[in-house]
């Protein structure tokens, strides 16, 4: 398995509004072939830094190999899911920093509740 993360350190004040841009569009994940999953990451605020003008964000990918990933990175559902990411650069202090991951272990919970 391979995962796909995005981290976003967002001015504080604009961290409501960026939750909102992500959890309101479009997904175009759906269907590509070896997509296992999306989640969006913030961190908690018992792990954060209350001095900091910034919120952590990251996005996560997982996908089922790093060939699948690729595949859709090439894809007209990948430009057609990113044309609209300007609209996060004022929220954001930097660009965003991207991170891949192979998958060494996963452990899968039983939960039944």
């Amino acid at each position: 398995m391979f995962i796909a993360m995005n981290r976003f350190e967002v001015w504080k004040h604009q961290a409501d509004s960026f939750e909102a841009v992500w959890t309101t569009r479009e997904s175009r994940l759906r269907g590509q072939p070896g997509f296992v999953s999306f989640t969006l990451l913030r961190l908690a605020p018992d792990f954060a830094d209350d001095t900091s003008e910034t919120v952590l964000f990251a996005s996560h990918t997982a996908w089922r190999t790093l060939a699948d990933f690729e595949t859709w990175t090439r894809s007209q559902a990948f430009r057609d899911a990113h044309k609209d990411g300007g609209q996060t650069r004022d929220m954001l202090k930097g660009a965003p920093r991207f991170e891949g991951f192979t998958v060494v272990q996963a452990i899968e919970g039983n939960d039944t509740t």
